[in-house]
């Protein structure tokens, strides 16, 4: 079933997010300073691409360093990237086949605004004693 929902997906919005999760990945990359951003947007990006399946745990060794870079993220691409998944949800959710593919870009809007200190695993397979923070079935 992840693999239906996820052609479903991709066709339907994913590569359009995606492609801006990519586009913001470059763009941060070219400053040395903003490379960590980059590459939380290159990883949220394919997360954005084939999201059935895998899931979002906490980082057992995250700590005040990812706070401070989760609201520089949610600044500088973060709000911008929800209000995306919001557009996208919209327009999904006017069919019926669309409704899920919209909530499942809803439920991947607090991951989106704060990606740091999270880390995206297969769902089959969560760390032991991991705190599930999103999932995506």
């Amino acid at each position: 079933m992840s693999l239906v929902l996820n052609v479903i997906w991709l066709v339907f919005g994913g590569l359009w997010l995606a492609l801006g999760y990519f586009v913001i990945g470059i763009v941060l990359c070219v400053l040395i300073i903003t490379i960590p951003f980059g590459i939380a947007a290159f990883r949220m990006g394919l997360f954005a691409l084939w999201p059935f399946g895998r899931t979002v745990v906490d980082k057992p060794d995250a700590g005040s360093p990812s706070l401070v870079m989760n609201v520089i993220w949610f600044v500088i691409a973060g709000l911008w990237m929800a209000i995306g998944h919001v557009a996208t949800a919209f327009v999904q959710a006017i069919t019926i086949i669309g409704i899920p593919l919209a909530l499942a870009n809803i439920k991947m809007i607090p991951v989106t605004c704060f990606p740091f200190g999270k880390d995206i695993v297969s769902a089959d397979r969560p760390p032991a004693g991991a705190h599930v923070y999103y999932q995506q079935n």
